[in-house]
Protein backbone atom coordinates (compact mmCIF):
# COMPACT_ATOMS: atom_id res chain seq x y z
CA UNK A 1 0.00 0.00 0.00
CA UNK A 2 0.88 3.87 0.08
CA UNK A 3 1.59 7.02 1.97
CA UNK A 4 1.04 10.49 0.47
CA UNK A 5 1.12 14.13 2.02
CA UNK A 6 -1.02 17.17 0.75
CA UNK A 7 -1.36 20.55 2.67
CA UNK A 8 -4.18 22.65 3.71
CA UNK A 9 -4.94 25.21 6.45
CA UNK A 10 -6.59 26.10 10.00
CA UNK A 11 -7.58 29.45 11.13
CA UNK A 12 -7.05 30.19 14.87
CA UNK A 13 -8.54 33.70 15.57
CA UNK A 14 -7.64 35.24 12.40
CA UNK A 15 -4.29 33.62 12.16
CA UNK A 16 -3.78 30.76 9.25
CA UNK A 17 -1.73 27.54 10.31
CA UNK A 18 -0.30 25.22 8.34
CA UNK A 19 -2.13 21.88 8.20
CA UNK A 20 0.02 18.45 6.57
CA UNK A 21 -2.51 15.79 6.01
CA UNK A 22 -0.74 12.22 5.72
CA UNK A 23 -2.07 8.90 4.62
CA UNK A 24 -0.81 5.81 5.35
CA UNK A 25 -2.89 2.83 3.15
CA UNK A 26 -2.26 -1.41 5.14
CA UNK A 27 -3.45 -4.54 4.40
CA UNK A 28 -6.23 -5.54 6.51
CA UNK A 29 -9.74 -5.08 7.54
CA UNK A 30 -11.10 -2.04 6.61
CA UNK A 31 -10.77 0.49 8.59
CA UNK A 32 -10.76 4.62 8.72
CA UNK A 33 -9.81 6.95 10.98
CA UNK A 34 -8.44 10.52 11.06
CA UNK A 35 -6.62 11.39 13.99
CA UNK A 36 -5.17 15.08 15.12
CA UNK A 37 -7.82 17.07 17.34
CA UNK A 38 -10.86 17.30 15.32
CA UNK A 39 -13.62 18.29 16.06
CA UNK A 40 -17.32 16.91 14.37
CA UNK A 41 -17.34 17.65 11.16
CA UNK A 42 -13.63 16.62 10.69
CA UNK A 43 -14.66 13.47 11.89
CA UNK A 44 -17.30 12.63 9.58
CA UNK A 45 -15.50 13.48 6.50
CA UNK A 46 -14.98 10.05 5.81
CA UNK A 47 -18.43 9.45 5.10
CA UNK A 48 -18.30 12.69 2.54
CA UNK A 49 -14.89 11.88 0.95
CA UNK A 50 -15.48 7.97 0.62
CA UNK A 51 -19.13 8.97 -1.45
CA UNK A 52 -17.13 11.71 -3.41
CA UNK A 53 -14.78 9.42 -4.14
CA UNK A 54 -17.08 6.75 -5.57
CA UNK A 55 -18.96 9.31 -7.33
CA UNK A 56 -16.06 10.49 -9.31
CA UNK A 57 -15.26 7.27 -11.10
CA UNK A 58 -13.05 6.03 -8.42
CA UNK A 59 -12.82 2.99 -5.69
CA UNK A 60 -14.49 4.41 -2.76
CA UNK A 61 -12.21 3.32 0.60
CA UNK A 62 -15.12 1.42 2.11
CA UNK A 63 -15.15 -0.76 -1.30
CA UNK A 64 -11.44 -1.82 -0.55
CA UNK A 65 -9.96 -4.31 2.42
CA UNK A 66 -7.46 -1.65 3.91
CA UNK A 67 -6.66 0.22 7.13
CA UNK A 68 -6.81 3.91 6.47
CA UNK A 69 -5.08 6.39 8.84
CA UNK A 70 -5.35 10.09 7.77
CA UNK A 71 -3.01 12.77 10.34
CA UNK A 72 -3.69 16.43 10.92
CA UNK A 73 -0.56 17.56 11.70
CA UNK A 74 0.27 19.30 13.92
CA UNK A 75 -1.34 17.29 16.55
CA UNK A 76 -1.95 20.26 18.91
CA UNK A 77 -4.06 22.45 16.78
CA UNK A 78 -7.82 22.03 16.84
CA UNK A 79 -8.82 21.27 13.12
CA UNK A 80 -12.47 22.42 13.06
CA UNK A 81 -14.84 22.56 9.85
CA UNK A 82 -15.25 20.55 6.76
CA UNK A 83 -12.57 22.67 4.15
CA UNK A 84 -9.88 19.38 5.21
CA UNK A 85 -12.70 17.32 2.59
CA UNK A 86 -10.56 18.01 -0.93
CA UNK A 87 -6.86 17.72 0.49
CA UNK A 88 -8.24 14.52 2.61
CA UNK A 89 -9.54 13.41 -0.69
CA UNK A 90 -6.95 14.00 -2.91
CA UNK A 91 -4.04 12.76 -0.32
CA UNK A 92 -6.05 9.52 -0.48
CA UNK A 93 -6.32 9.31 -4.03
CA UNK A 94 -2.70 10.14 -4.61
CA UNK A 95 -1.99 6.94 -1.59
CA UNK A 96 -4.14 4.35 -3.57
CA UNK A 97 -2.24 5.65 -6.65
CA UNK A 98 -5.41 6.44 -8.52
CA UNK A 99 -4.40 9.52 -9.18
CA UNK A 100 -0.51 10.94 -9.48
CA UNK A 101 0.60 14.67 -8.84
CA UNK A 102 3.51 16.78 -7.30
CA UNK A 103 1.42 18.26 -4.20
CA UNK A 104 4.57 20.71 -3.44
CA UNK A 105 3.73 24.58 -2.86
CA UNK A 106 0.25 23.60 -3.66
CA UNK A 107 -2.69 24.01 -0.74
CA UNK A 108 -6.69 22.85 -1.11
CA UNK A 109 -9.29 24.04 0.64
CA UNK A 110 -13.05 22.71 -0.07
CA UNK A 111 -15.77 20.80 2.03
CA UNK A 112 -17.02 18.14 -0.35
CA UNK A 113 -20.62 16.87 -1.28
CA UNK A 114 -21.31 13.11 -1.17
CA UNK A 115 -21.50 13.50 -5.13
CA UNK A 116 -18.27 15.52 -5.71
CA UNK A 117 -18.77 18.72 -6.12
CA UNK A 118 -16.83 21.53 -4.03
CA UNK A 119 -19.33 23.37 -1.33
CA UNK A 120 -17.76 26.95 -0.18
CA UNK A 121 -15.99 27.43 3.09
CA UNK A 122 -15.84 30.16 5.51
CA UNK A 123 -12.55 32.52 5.97
CA UNK A 124 -11.54 32.02 2.47
CA UNK A 125 -9.46 35.43 2.03
CA UNK A 126 -7.38 35.15 5.53
CA UNK A 127 -6.76 31.25 4.64
CA UNK A 128 -5.28 32.62 1.08
CA UNK A 129 -3.25 35.25 2.99
CA UNK A 130 -2.02 32.27 5.05
CA UNK A 131 -1.09 30.58 2.13
CA UNK A 132 0.68 33.45 0.73
CA UNK A 133 2.53 34.36 3.74
CA UNK A 134 3.91 31.02 4.70
CA UNK A 135 4.80 30.52 0.89
CA UNK A 136 2.69 28.57 -0.93
CA UNK A 137 2.32 29.52 -4.38
CA UNK A 138 -1.18 27.69 -5.58
CA UNK A 139 -4.15 27.56 -3.75
CA UNK A 140 -7.03 25.77 -4.82
CA UNK A 141 -10.13 26.81 -3.42
CA UNK A 142 -14.16 26.30 -3.94
CA UNK A 143 -15.65 28.72 -6.88
CA UNK A 144 -17.90 30.34 -4.96
CA UNK A 145 -14.59 31.65 -2.76
CA UNK A 146 -12.71 32.52 -5.33
CA UNK A 147 -13.25 36.15 -5.91
CA UNK A 148 -13.29 36.65 -2.13
CA UNK A 149 -9.27 34.73 -2.29
CA UNK A 150 -8.70 36.79 -5.67
CA UNK A 151 -8.44 40.17 -3.53
CA UNK A 152 -4.66 38.76 -2.60
CA UNK A 153 -2.12 38.92 -4.90
CA UNK A 154 1.24 37.15 -5.64
CA UNK A 155 -0.21 33.36 -5.06
CA UNK A 156 -2.47 31.51 -7.84
CA UNK A 157 -5.92 30.85 -7.07
CA UNK A 158 -7.78 28.21 -8.86
CA UNK A 159 -11.65 28.07 -8.14
CA UNK A 160 -13.08 24.24 -8.12
CA UNK A 161 -15.95 23.04 -8.94
CA UNK A 162 -15.57 19.01 -8.30
CA UNK A 163 -13.13 16.30 -7.55
CA UNK A 164 -13.28 15.01 -10.68
CA UNK A 165 -12.01 18.82 -12.41
CA UNK A 166 -9.59 18.79 -9.98
CA UNK A 167 -8.09 15.34 -10.45
CA UNK A 168 -7.84 16.03 -14.36
CA UNK A 169 -6.04 19.30 -13.92
CA UNK A 170 -3.34 18.24 -11.42
CA UNK A 171 -3.21 15.06 -13.45
CA UNK A 172 -2.20 17.01 -16.50
CA UNK A 173 -0.83 20.44 -15.85
CA UNK A 174 -0.36 21.50 -19.18
CA UNK A 175 -3.70 21.11 -20.12
CA UNK A 176 -4.97 23.78 -17.29
CA UNK A 177 -8.07 22.50 -17.44
CA UNK A 178 -9.04 24.99 -14.66
CA UNK A 179 -8.11 28.90 -15.84
CA UNK A 180 -6.72 30.52 -12.85
CA UNK A 181 -9.13 33.10 -11.20
CA UNK A 182 -8.44 36.91 -12.31
CA UNK A 183 -7.66 39.40 -9.37
CA UNK A 184 -10.34 41.08 -7.90
CA UNK A 185 -11.39 44.41 -8.90
CA UNK A 186 -12.34 46.24 -5.43
CA UNK A 187 -15.29 48.91 -6.55
CA UNK A 188 -16.70 51.05 -3.70
CA UNK A 189 -20.27 53.29 -3.66
CA UNK A 190 -20.06 56.63 -1.62
CA UNK A 191 -23.71 57.48 -2.30
CA UNK A 192 -26.43 54.54 -0.89
CA UNK A 193 -27.15 55.36 2.02
CA UNK A 194 -30.33 55.08 3.82
CA UNK A 195 -29.61 58.03 5.88
CA UNK A 196 -27.93 61.38 5.02
CA UNK A 197 -27.52 64.09 7.52
CA UNK A 198 -29.05 66.46 4.92
CA UNK A 199 -32.71 64.69 6.01
CA UNK A 200 -31.84 64.93 9.89
CA UNK A 201 -33.43 68.63 10.92
CA UNK A 202 -31.47 70.75 13.45
CA UNK A 203 -29.32 69.17 16.06
CA UNK A 204 -26.31 71.51 14.05
CA UNK A 205 -23.97 70.64 17.85
CA UNK A 206 -24.53 66.78 17.40
CA UNK A 207 -23.80 66.69 13.32
CA UNK A 208 -20.38 68.87 14.30
CA UNK A 209 -19.01 66.78 17.20
CA UNK A 210 -19.81 63.47 14.85
CA UNK A 211 -17.67 65.36 11.90
CA UNK A 212 -14.86 65.52 14.12
CA UNK A 213 -15.34 62.12 15.39
CA UNK A 214 -15.15 60.70 12.04
CA UNK A 215 -12.56 62.61 11.16
CA UNK A 216 -10.19 61.59 14.04
CA UNK A 217 -11.40 58.22 14.95
CA UNK A 218 -12.86 59.29 18.67
CA UNK A 219 -15.32 57.45 20.41
CA UNK A 220 -18.65 59.94 21.29
CA UNK A 221 -21.80 59.75 23.53
CA UNK A 222 -24.45 61.44 23.02
CA UNK A 223 -27.36 61.85 25.79
CA UNK A 224 -30.72 63.64 25.81
CA UNK A 225 -34.59 62.76 26.22
CA UNK A 226 -36.02 60.52 23.97
CA UNK A 227 -37.19 61.13 20.03
CA UNK A 228 -34.43 63.78 19.68
CA UNK A 229 -32.95 61.88 16.81
CA UNK A 230 -29.81 60.04 18.71
CA UNK A 231 -30.27 56.70 16.47
CA UNK A 232 -31.00 58.81 13.40
CA UNK A 233 -27.62 60.77 13.98
CA UNK A 234 -25.61 57.56 14.64
CA UNK A 235 -26.87 55.59 11.84
CA UNK A 236 -26.07 58.56 9.54
CA UNK A 237 -22.47 58.79 10.95
CA UNK A 238 -21.60 56.08 8.73
CA UNK A 239 -22.10 58.36 5.46
CA UNK A 240 -19.71 60.59 6.31
CA UNK A 241 -17.15 58.16 6.84
CA UNK A 242 -14.75 57.81 3.81
CA UNK A 243 -14.73 54.01 1.85
CA UNK A 244 -11.46 51.64 2.97
CA UNK A 245 -8.31 51.22 1.39
CA UNK A 246 -7.32 48.19 0.45
CA UNK A 247 -5.53 46.92 3.11
CA UNK A 248 -8.87 47.75 4.99
CA UNK A 249 -11.15 45.75 2.90
CA UNK A 250 -8.59 42.99 3.60
CA UNK A 251 -8.82 42.95 6.99
CA UNK A 252 -12.49 43.43 7.10
CA UNK A 253 -13.76 41.16 4.53
CA UNK A 254 -10.99 38.50 6.31
CA UNK A 255 -12.81 38.55 9.66
CA UNK A 256 -16.50 39.22 8.28
CA UNK A 257 -15.44 36.11 6.16
CA UNK A 258 -14.49 34.14 9.64
CA UNK A 259 -17.65 35.19 11.01
CA UNK A 260 -19.75 34.25 8.27
CA UNK A 261 -21.48 37.12 7.66
CA UNK A 262 -19.85 38.34 4.42
CA UNK A 263 -22.66 39.13 2.44
CA UNK A 264 -20.71 39.97 -0.74
CA UNK A 265 -16.92 39.12 -1.65
CA UNK A 266 -15.40 41.90 -0.19
CA UNK A 267 -16.70 44.67 2.03
CA UNK A 268 -15.53 48.30 0.96
CA UNK A 269 -17.39 50.81 3.44
CA UNK A 270 -16.93 50.82 6.92
CA UNK A 271 -18.97 48.37 9.11
CA UNK A 272 -21.66 49.40 10.84
CA UNK A 273 -22.64 47.05 13.91
CA UNK A 274 -25.22 47.81 16.54
CA UNK A 275 -26.04 45.32 18.98
CA UNK A 276 -29.23 44.82 20.99
CA UNK A 277 -29.03 46.01 24.81
CA UNK A 278 -29.41 42.95 25.69
CA UNK A 279 -26.68 41.19 24.14
CA UNK A 280 -23.98 39.35 26.61
CA UNK A 281 -20.38 40.36 27.10
CA UNK A 282 -19.26 37.37 25.32
CA UNK A 283 -21.45 38.46 22.11
CA UNK A 284 -20.01 41.92 22.52
CA UNK A 285 -16.19 41.60 22.96
CA UNK A 286 -15.79 37.97 22.09
CA UNK A 287 -14.78 34.42 23.30
CA UNK A 288 -16.04 31.98 24.16
CA UNK A 289 -15.17 27.77 24.51
CA UNK A 290 -13.08 28.24 21.12
CA UNK A 291 -13.07 31.76 21.28
CA UNK A 292 -14.65 33.91 17.82
CA UNK A 293 -14.68 36.94 17.30
CA UNK A 294 -17.11 39.54 19.33
CA UNK A 295 -19.37 42.87 18.09
CA UNK A 296 -16.52 45.41 18.60
CA UNK A 297 -14.26 43.16 16.29
CA UNK A 298 -17.04 42.83 13.26
CA UNK A 299 -17.03 47.02 13.52
CA UNK A 300 -13.27 46.79 13.01
CA UNK A 301 -12.68 50.16 10.66
CA UNK A 302 -16.15 51.05 11.19
CA UNK A 303 -18.57 51.79 13.96
CA UNK A 304 -19.88 50.33 16.74
CA UNK A 305 -23.01 51.91 17.95
CA UNK A 306 -24.50 51.36 21.30
CA UNK A 307 -27.92 52.58 22.25
CA UNK A 308 -29.75 52.55 25.20
CA UNK A 309 -25.75 52.25 26.51
CA UNK A 310 -26.84 52.29 30.55
CA UNK A 311 -29.03 49.40 29.39
CA UNK A 312 -26.14 46.89 28.69
CA UNK A 313 -25.15 44.60 32.03
CA UNK A 314 -22.89 46.35 33.83
CA UNK A 315 -20.58 43.30 32.96
CA UNK A 316 -20.79 44.15 29.34
CA UNK A 317 -19.78 47.66 29.95
CA UNK A 318 -16.91 46.95 31.77
CA UNK A 319 -15.77 44.59 29.60
CA UNK A 320 -15.02 47.80 27.34
CA UNK A 321 -12.32 49.33 29.21
CA UNK A 322 -9.64 47.40 27.27
CA UNK A 323 -10.85 47.79 23.89
CA UNK A 324 -11.82 51.36 24.33
CA UNK A 325 -8.15 51.80 25.27
CA UNK A 326 -5.57 49.51 23.62
CA UNK A 327 -7.96 48.93 20.18
CA UNK A 328 -7.74 45.32 20.34
CA UNK A 329 -9.07 42.22 22.15
CA UNK A 330 -6.73 39.89 24.38
CA UNK A 331 -8.63 36.60 25.28
CA UNK A 332 -6.97 34.10 27.44
CA UNK A 333 -8.19 30.30 27.55
CA UNK A 334 -6.38 27.80 28.86
CA UNK A 335 -5.52 26.26 25.48
CA UNK A 336 -4.13 29.67 24.63
CA UNK A 337 -4.16 33.58 23.81
CA UNK A 338 -5.61 35.24 20.73
CA UNK A 339 -5.75 38.78 19.85
CA UNK A 340 -8.62 40.05 17.68
CA UNK A 341 -8.78 43.87 16.56
CA UNK A 342 -11.19 46.52 17.81
CA UNK A 343 -9.67 49.45 15.71
CA UNK A 344 -13.58 51.37 15.94
CA UNK A 345 -15.07 54.52 16.66
CA UNK A 346 -18.06 53.27 19.25
CA UNK A 347 -20.84 55.81 19.80
CA UNK A 348 -23.06 55.47 22.37
CA UNK A 349 -26.10 56.62 23.12
CA UNK A 350 -28.11 57.39 26.26
CA UNK A 351 -31.16 58.90 27.79
CA UNK A 352 -30.93 61.68 30.92
CA UNK A 353 -32.85 58.92 33.26
CA UNK A 354 -34.43 55.42 33.35
CA UNK A 355 -37.60 57.24 32.55
CA UNK A 356 -36.42 59.04 29.60
CA UNK A 357 -38.92 62.23 30.42
CA UNK A 358 -35.55 64.27 31.79
CA UNK A 359 -36.55 67.12 34.07
CA UNK A 360 -38.56 69.22 31.34
CA UNK A 361 -41.06 66.83 30.37
CA UNK A 362 -41.40 66.25 34.67
CA UNK A 363 -39.16 63.07 35.20
CA UNK A 364 -40.83 61.04 38.04
CA UNK A 365 -37.42 58.87 38.88
CA UNK A 366 -36.19 58.40 42.29
CA UNK A 367 -33.01 59.45 43.35
CA UNK A 368 -32.36 56.08 44.40
CA UNK A 369 -33.36 55.16 40.53
CA UNK A 370 -30.91 57.70 39.59
CA UNK A 371 -27.82 56.84 40.97
CA UNK A 372 -28.34 53.45 40.11
CA UNK A 373 -29.00 54.77 36.41
CA UNK A 374 -25.71 56.53 36.48
CA UNK A 375 -23.81 53.86 38.10
CA UNK A 376 -24.04 51.61 35.77
CA UNK A 377 -21.67 53.82 33.53
CA UNK A 378 -18.29 53.59 35.59
CA UNK A 379 -15.41 56.85 35.89
CA UNK A 380 -12.64 54.78 33.53
CA UNK A 381 -15.61 53.80 30.85
CA UNK A 382 -16.72 57.64 30.97
CA UNK A 383 -13.22 58.58 30.40
CA UNK A 384 -12.63 56.73 27.64
CA UNK A 385 -14.83 58.23 25.66
CA UNK A 386 -13.49 61.27 23.73
CA UNK A 387 -16.77 63.68 23.30
CA UNK A 388 -19.78 63.87 25.25
CA UNK A 389 -22.86 65.90 23.38
CA UNK A 390 -26.08 66.74 24.49
CA UNK A 391 -28.71 66.01 22.03
CA UNK A 392 -31.90 68.35 22.85
CA UNK A 393 -35.56 68.30 21.91
CA UNK A 394 -35.70 69.97 18.04
CA UNK A 395 -38.42 73.48 17.75
CA UNK A 396 -41.52 71.84 15.51
CA UNK A 397 -41.17 74.66 12.67
CA UNK A 398 -37.94 72.95 11.56
CA UNK A 399 -39.51 69.70 11.23
CA UNK A 400 -40.61 69.01 7.94
CA UNK A 401 -39.44 72.27 6.46
CA UNK A 402 -38.95 72.11 2.60
CA UNK A 403 -36.60 75.29 2.75
CA UNK A 404 -34.42 73.67 5.49
CA UNK A 405 -30.41 74.38 4.67
CA UNK A 406 -29.25 71.17 6.51
CA UNK A 407 -25.71 70.21 4.62
CA UNK A 408 -25.57 66.67 3.03
CA UNK A 409 -23.59 63.95 4.06
CA UNK A 410 -21.52 64.08 0.90
CA UNK A 411 -20.01 67.48 1.71
CA UNK A 412 -19.29 66.58 5.19
CA UNK A 413 -17.33 63.50 4.08
CA UNK A 414 -15.31 66.06 1.76
CA UNK A 415 -14.06 67.49 5.02
CA UNK A 416 -13.14 64.28 6.86
CA UNK A 417 -11.32 62.97 4.07
CA UNK A 418 -9.51 66.01 3.73
CA UNK A 419 -8.55 66.28 7.59
CA UNK A 420 -7.49 62.71 7.38
CA UNK A 421 -5.18 63.64 4.34
CA UNK A 422 -3.40 66.26 6.77
CA UNK A 423 -3.24 63.65 9.17
CA UNK A 424 -1.63 60.96 7.18
CA UNK A 425 1.25 63.85 5.71
CA UNK A 426 1.68 64.30 9.54
CA UNK A 427 2.41 60.46 9.71
CA UNK A 428 4.47 60.20 7.03
CA UNK A 429 6.87 63.24 7.89
CA UNK A 430 7.29 61.30 11.34
CA UNK A 431 7.86 58.07 9.87
CA UNK A 432 4.62 56.44 11.63
CA UNK A 433 3.40 53.97 9.88
CA UNK A 434 1.04 52.03 12.06
CA UNK A 435 -1.11 54.55 12.88
CA UNK A 436 -4.18 55.37 11.29
CA UNK A 437 -6.48 57.89 13.37
CA UNK A 438 -5.30 60.93 15.36
CA UNK A 439 -7.46 58.76 18.87
CA UNK A 440 -4.03 56.12 18.33
CA UNK A 441 -1.88 58.58 19.42
CA UNK A 442 0.52 57.50 21.99
CA UNK A 443 2.14 59.93 24.55
CA UNK A 444 5.60 59.43 22.39
CA UNK A 445 3.71 60.94 19.49
CA UNK A 446 2.00 63.14 21.28
CA UNK A 447 5.34 65.02 22.24
CA UNK A 448 6.17 64.83 18.64
CA UNK A 449 3.12 65.80 17.11
CA UNK A 450 1.19 68.01 19.00
CA UNK A 451 3.41 71.28 20.12
CA UNK A 452 1.35 73.75 22.54
CA UNK A 453 2.34 77.83 22.81
CA UNK A 454 2.32 78.72 26.02
CA UNK A 455 -0.58 80.23 26.57
CA UNK A 456 -2.57 77.25 25.08
CA UNK A 457 -0.91 75.08 27.33
CA UNK A 458 -1.25 77.38 30.19
CA UNK A 459 -5.22 77.28 29.50
CA UNK A 460 -5.49 73.50 28.65
CA UNK A 461 -3.81 72.57 31.97
CA UNK A 462 -6.19 74.81 34.13
CA UNK A 463 -9.03 73.57 32.57
CA UNK A 464 -7.77 70.38 33.15
CA UNK A 465 -7.03 71.52 36.85
CA UNK A 466 -10.35 72.73 36.94
CA UNK A 467 -12.85 69.97 35.79
CA UNK A 468 -10.50 67.13 37.64
CA UNK A 469 -9.39 65.64 34.51
CA UNK A 470 -6.93 62.36 34.46
CA UNK A 471 -4.20 62.00 32.87
CA UNK A 472 -6.12 60.06 30.06
CA UNK A 473 -8.51 62.64 29.54
CA UNK A 474 -5.72 65.12 29.56
CA UNK A 475 -4.67 63.42 26.27
CA UNK A 476 -7.43 62.89 25.10
CA UNK A 477 -8.65 66.84 24.70
CA UNK A 478 -5.27 67.20 23.09
CA UNK A 479 -5.92 64.94 20.78
CA UNK A 480 -9.00 66.07 19.99
CA UNK A 481 -7.57 69.61 19.72
CA UNK A 482 -5.55 68.33 16.82
CA UNK A 483 -8.29 66.73 14.89
CA UNK A 484 -10.25 70.04 14.67
CA UNK A 485 -7.34 71.91 14.26
CA UNK A 486 -6.76 69.34 11.42
CA UNK A 487 -10.37 70.22 9.95
CA UNK A 488 -9.16 73.30 9.01
CA UNK A 489 -6.08 72.84 7.56
CA UNK A 490 -4.31 74.81 10.57
CA UNK A 491 -0.54 73.45 11.78
CA UNK A 492 -1.23 74.70 15.19
CA UNK A 493 -3.40 74.50 17.52
CA UNK A 494 -5.14 77.66 18.83
CA UNK A 495 -7.10 78.78 21.53
CA UNK A 496 -10.09 78.04 19.75
CA UNK A 497 -9.47 74.75 18.96
CA UNK A 498 -8.50 73.57 22.22
CA UNK A 499 -11.90 75.56 24.02
CA UNK A 500 -13.98 73.60 21.46
CA UNK A 501 -12.50 70.47 22.42
CA UNK A 502 -12.84 71.27 26.22
CA UNK A 503 -16.52 71.65 25.81
CA UNK A 504 -16.72 67.92 24.47
CA UNK A 505 -15.55 67.24 28.05
CA UNK A 506 -18.07 68.38 30.10
CA UNK A 507 -19.28 66.52 32.85
CA UNK A 508 -22.64 64.43 32.21
CA UNK A 509 -23.38 63.00 35.34
CA UNK A 510 -24.22 64.69 39.04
Amino acid sequence: MGISKVFSLQLSGLKAHVITIEIDLSNGLHAFSIVGLGDKAVGEAKDRISAAIKNSGYTSPKQKNQKVVISLAPAYIRKEGPSFDLGMALAYLLASGDVDFNAKEKIFLGELSLEGTIRKISGALPLTLGALKHGFKEIFIPEENAEEAALVRGIKIYPVKNLKEIITHLADVRSASIPQQKATEITSRDDLFENDFKSICGQDAAKRALEIAASGGHNIGMYGPPGTGKTMLAKAFKSILPSLDYKEVLEVTGIHSIARILETSFVTRPPFRAPHHTSSYISLIGGGTLPKPGEITLAHRGVLFLDEFPEFDKKAIESLRQPLEERMITISRAKGTLIFPAQCIVIISMNPCPCGLGKEKGCTCSDREMNTYNKKISGPIIDRIDMWVPVSKIEYEKLGSSTSTTESSASIRTRVVKARKVKKERYKKFNIENKKYNSEMGVKEIEKMIILEKDIERLLKESAEHLRLSARAYHRIMKLARTIADLENSENINQKHLLEALQYRQKIFN
